[in-house]
């Protein structure tokens, strides 16, 4: 699917509760490959997990510009699951609140490995034209059933948090 052609569903997400594994890092010294290799292997030792969706959240410190970020600004990265308030969480692993709120939510087709043209689009195009502005909450995205790993058919939504622009 071509970036220029994404629209997002705005949508309100109810607060949730994931647990998994994280990394510290920086888009420069990125780290994903290691940190899921950390999480997979523990995923099914989660009692509580709600679905077999995985998350991809980060966590951008006061100040990142999103826009513009400085390759070597350290953020958090997650690999999480949904799980129950009352699920049991292996050791190695730590939970995280996810609050609520209002979302872009795009559905993006294609090589993940590819994907930073699309967010070049929503960030760089659509954010701006929008009426909505970037939100300071986590942003994820939703690895489904059709998420392949560096496979062009590969599926996945965007979680863009944003706020409307009064």
């Amino acid at each position: 699917m071509d970036a220029i052609e994404m629209i997002p569903e705005i949508k309100t997400l109810a607060p949730k509760t994931l647990a998994g594994k994280k990394m510290e890092m920086s888009f420069a010294e990125n780290k994903t490959p290691e940190l899921w290799k950390s999480f997979v292997p523990l995923k099914g030792t989660i009692a509580g997990a709600l679905s077999n969706d995985l998350y991809s959240l980060q966590v951008y410190p006061p100040g990142f510009d999103i826009f513009n970020p400085d390759p070597f600004m350290m953020f958090e990265k997650w690999a999480l699951v949904e799980v129950s308030d009352k699920a049991s969480i292996p050791e190695q692993m730590l939970s995280v609140h996810l609050p609520g709120g209002l979302y872009a939510v795009f559905k993006y087709k294609g090589n993940p490995a590819e994907a930073r043209k699309v967010f070049q689009y929503i960030f760089g195009l659509w954010l701006p034209q929008s009426g909505f502005l970037l939100d300071s909450r986590p942003h994820f995205e939703v690895l489904g059933a059709k998420y392949k790993n560096n496979d062009p058919e590969s599926e996945e939504e965007i979680w863009i948090p944003v706020k409307r622009n009064i």
